[in-house]
């Protein structure tokens, strides 16, 4: 089956490829920013399904997967960095706690798409300066919610995930691949 991944995340493909599909990627070009009030996991399942709309817009008749991560510390969305010092800020915020990663999926053909929200608790290693002027350097906290990727060097900072793996990469593998069609 043909797909279009409505993101630029090579992570998300490189999930995709591990499970041999290889979609064809088209990101989606929306507006990202939480509303005034709006929880966190309400931005993912919203942010997904207006990236869904709009590529699908793209691609009528073609299976359209789209996603958004939100990393949430007590209610408030992390987003991605906007430089070394936010990154420094985040990193520190969530050291030695258990925060949320939603991750909402939303798939289908134009007009015909089913979404799904996943959460996994994460919890943070205490972490000292040091460690994060480190983790920092690495530069893998550019372009990652919550400053993060535990995936990659990242995964030195988690003491622990609860729920799916592949949710806080950045796509619930099994309930993504049963939103496909046919799947």
């Amino acid at each position: 089956m043909e797909i279009v991944l409505a993101s630029r995340s090579p992570r998300r493909v490189a999930l995709l490829a591990g499970r041999g599909l290889h979609p064809v990627v088209d990101p989606a070009d929306i507006d990202e920013t939480p509303l005034p009030g709006e929880r966190p996991a309400d931005t993912a399942v919203r942010l997904a399904a207006l990236k869904h709309a709009s590529v699908a817009a793209r691609h009528r008749g073609m299976v359209v997967l789209a996603a958004d991560t939100v990393v949430d510390l007590d209610g408030q969305s992390l987003g991605q960095p906007a430089d070394d010092d936010d990154a420094r800020g985040m990193l520190a915020a969530l050291s030695g706690r258990t925060h949320l990663v939603h991750t909402a999926v939303c798939a289908g053909r134009a007009g015909a798409a089913l979404t799904h929200l996943e959460t996994s608790r994460v919890t943070f290693r205490r972490l000292t300066p040091e460690r994060v002027s480190w983790y920092v350097a690495s530069g893998e906290p550019r372009g990652k919610a919550g400053a993060y990727a535990v995936q990659g060097l990242g995964m030195c900072l988690v003491a622990r995930v609860e729920g799916s793996l592949s949710n806080v990469i950045g796509l619930p593998l099994g309930p993504a691949l049963a939103l496909l069609p046919g799947a």
